[in-house]
């Protein structure tokens, strides 16, 4: 990605809220779908406070491109992604250079919505939904929890590892978790039982939406892999450990993680991202270097996003506390492999990458406690409760519990931007 006009600092909007927003001013643009008053589900841009109703003008026969129109007016995005980066980028200039000048105020604001009163949908129909592994730190504090000599299993930096995860329970943000019941056995019991999850987690992930696709048999080379790549959001793939500590072998993750995943509403362009993406960590002295094709791809590859966990339990709330940060990290540094690298290897056996399919990059944790980016790691699997601001405390979520994600980039010379919220309160397991 190259920086244009639409990342021009000094570049302002006629919709007032959107000049100095926290997360979606006009340098942003990320697409979503919404509806308002119980009407139909379609797509629209955040700009400020407020949501473009896309779909109205392409009704109204404003948007330039016939292809953009037709796909606009469609209540998913998938269509839209499978037309490739070269329509996200026009779109993305066309509605900077319709947003900045205030001669489109008067025939625009019509279009214009408060988010606020919006409701929010999953942005694409979720085809196939793949959780990936990358994030190194992570795969250690874990891996040190039962491998302590050999936290790390020998493919670990050969192999962008992943697992095929449930795309049906895929739910954008605000949607309640409903805690899985499912087998578990602890290590002093003769044999399992079947109960509500002990040890409900979240993951703080990112999200990567798949664009145009490849073909059946067709494997992306790495230096393409960025061209495949629609946008971001965040994830919260939420697991109950206890149910994974017992199922999870010979085959991985089954009912411990398919029971909710929950994305952000909006997709952060690769475009509106360009600012703040940096190179990849060198991989530490010893580390084997990748395979011929996983080789490459962009010099700016590593996500320059800072990211943050948030608990509120249901005491919090009632005493008018504010919410707890559980940690702040960075993703540039959590990921041992790339998002290219990611994508590559997924189609590097020539599977079919289809537009709006999502995938997760894994837990993003930081080398440092701080950015610890799971209560699995926090609380050392449970051994070390964690003590919140009000007293009470924590190795897994209660019912009650509220987990919010939030990520922002900031970088000098750059407006920040966000990629909203992604949130989900804990509900008795049925």
């Amino acid at each position: 990605m190259t920086l244009d006009a639409t990342h021009d600092p000094d570049l302002t909007s006629w919709v007032d809220s959107a000049n100095g927003h926290a997360e979606f001013p006009i340098q942003n643009l990320p697409l979503g779908v919404f509806s308002v008053a119980g009407g139909a589900p379609r797509i629209g841009v955040a700009i400020g406070d407020k949501i473009l109703d896309l779909c109205a003008l392409a009704a109204a026969q404003m948007i330039p491109d016939e292809d953009w129109a037709e796909t606009l007016q469609e209540p998913v995005l998938n269509s839209f992604f499978s037309l490739g980066m070269e329509a996200s980028q026009g779109l993305r200039e066309w509605l900077s250079d319709l947003l900045s000048d205030s001669e489109n105020e008067t025939s625009v604001s019509p279009s214009l919505f408060d988010r606020e009163s919006a409701e929010m949908y999953v942005p694409c129909a979720v085809g196939d939904y793949t959780d990936f592994y990358v994030g190194i730190h992570h795969a250690t504090n874990v891996g040190s929890l039962f491998r302590p000599d050999n936290p790390l299993l020998p493919n670990y930096k050969y192999v962008p590892i992943g697992y095929h995860g449930r795309a049906s329970s895929v739910r954008v943000s605000g949607h309640p978790v409903v805690r899985p019941s499912g087998q578990r056995k602890g290590p002093d019991q003769d044999a399992p039982a079947r109960g509500p999850s002990m040890r409900l987690d979240y993951e703080l992930e990112m999200g990567v939406w798949v664009g145009e696709g490849n073909a059946l048999g067709e494997p992306i080379p790495v230096d393409e892999a960025s061209q495949h790549i629609a946008g971001y959001c965040l994830l919260n793939d939420w697991s109950a450990r206890d149910l994974q500590a017992w199922e999870y072998q010979p085959l991985g993750p089954f009912l411990a993680k398919s029971f909710l995943t929950t994305v952000s509403p909006w997709v952060v362009s690769p475009q509106a991202l360009a600012p703040f993406m940096t190179k990849m960590p060198p991989r530490p002295e010893g580390d084997p270097a990748p395979l011929d094709y996983l080789d490459g791809g962009p010099d700016a590859a590593a996500l320059g996003i800072k990211l943050e966990v948030l608990l509120s339990t249901e005491k919090m709330r009632a005493d008018g506390d504010a919410p707890h940060t559980l940690s702040e990290g960075d993703a540039a540094s959590a990921m041992y492999w790339s998002a290219a690298q990611i994508v590559t290897h997924h189609a590097s056996n020539g599977c079919n990458l289809q537009p709006g399919d999502l995938i997760g990059t894994g837990t993003l944790s930081t080398a440092e406690e701080s950015g610890y980016g799971s209560l699995l790691e926090l609380s050392e699997g449970g051994k070390k409760p964690i003590t919140l601001p009000n007293g009470e405390t924590r190795t897994f979520l209660e019912d009650g519990d509220e987990v919010t994600l939030v990520a922002r980039c900031d970088t000098p010379g750059a407006v920040p931007i966000g990629l909203g919220s992604c949130t989900g309160r804990v509900l008795p397991a049925k």
